[in-house]
């Protein structure tokens, strides 16, 4: 349950989150602008209070709307992947807690985020902590269409595991850009890194086997 008013973050939660990162560390994140911005959020401010402690362990907890905020070491490796830059215009699909949001918004970069599900949408938007990214625009809309009146994106992010490559993203992903995505319709996915050279030709990499919640189309209202 994400906190609607400003919560404490103490020396307790800011050493559990020194302890995260050094167990990502040792998990093979390696991108230090990443594990500063894991540091940098209060995660527990992102589930019931009942589990402060548990926040800081490494892995994914239900929330609403049968979604999940993903595990820490899967939110670090897809940003790791995307290779941002200061002021790369990202596309994000899936908002779900606005965790993973979060800790793109704290790399400086701009962010749309896409949410499907009208009740997780609604629900984020009291979220108090997210005033503190003005660099992240939320939209509520079917992730497989994308935000083509606001394409290409340098980037884009789908946090949530799609049966196929979206050809409406891949459309939207500018040349010289990366997209990551999960891929596939089985309880695991193929984490994909998609990069699209200057004239369009696009590149494909496996990068290990990842498990999310299904991207479904159209919007739930």
């Amino acid at each position: 349950m994400l906190q609607s008013k400003p919560k404490d973050d103490n020396y307790l939660h800011k050493g559990l989150r020194k302890q995260l990162v050094q167990s990502l560390r040792v998990k093979g994140i390696k991108d230090e602008r990443v594990l500063t911005a894991i540091e940098a959020i209060p995660r527990h401010f992102f589930l019931d209070p009942a589990f402060e402690r548990q926040a800081y362990e490494d892995r994914a907890f239900p929330i609403t709307a049968g979604q999940t905020i993903s595990q820490p070491y899967t939110v670090a490796y897809q940003t790791q992947l995307l290779e941002l830059k200061k002021f790369d215009k990202v596309l994000e699909i899936g908002t779900g807690s606005a965790y993973q949001a979060c800790v793109l918004g704290e790399l400086g970069i701009t962010l749309c985020t896409i949410e499907r599900q009208r009740a997780l949408y609604d629900y984020v938007g009291q979220f108090f902590f997210l005033k503190k990214y003005p660099n992240i625009k939320r939209f509520y809309g079917d992730g497989f269409e994308g935000l083509p009146s606001f394409a290409p994106f340098d980037k884009i992010i789908i946090t949530c595991g799609a049966p196929f490559l979206p050809p409406k993203l891949l459309e939207q992903l500018k040349p010289g850009g990366i997209m990551v995505v999960p891929v596939g319709e089985d309880e695991k996915q193929k984490m994909i890194r998609i990069t699209k050279d200057a004239d369009g030709t696009l590149w494909q990499q496996e990068m290990g086997d990842f498990s999310f919640v299904p991207m479904l189309q159209g919007k739930n209202n």
